[in-house]
């Protein structure tokens, strides 16, 4: 354990940002599974839009990978160009 006021701090803030970021990247995870599981491609295109703005605020505040980001990205268009 931390004996430093500022480490003691830094603890604290830390395990604060984890949960903040870990609720972030559950949510991400839940918008991607309802763009995969949408049955027509009018319901898909309407998620996908939705997780793609989610998935690039992650990716600027840097809870995800830039990269991994443009990976999910093109994951989910391509699924949705690819339904019928």
């Amino acid at each position: 354990m931390p004996q430093h006021k500022s480490a003691i701090k830094r603890l604290r803030q830390s395990k604060k940002r984890r949960a903040h970021n870990n609720t972030r990247r559950s949510k991400m995870r839940t918008l991607v599974k309802k763009v995969m599981s949408a049955s027509d491609k009018e319901q898909a295109e309407k998620s996908l839009k939705e997780a793609v703005s989610f998935i690039d605020r992650l990716a600027v505040k840097n809870i995800i990978h830039p990269n991994t980001a443009a990976r999910k990205k093109s994951q989910l268009t391509t699924h949705v160009n690819n339904l019928s």
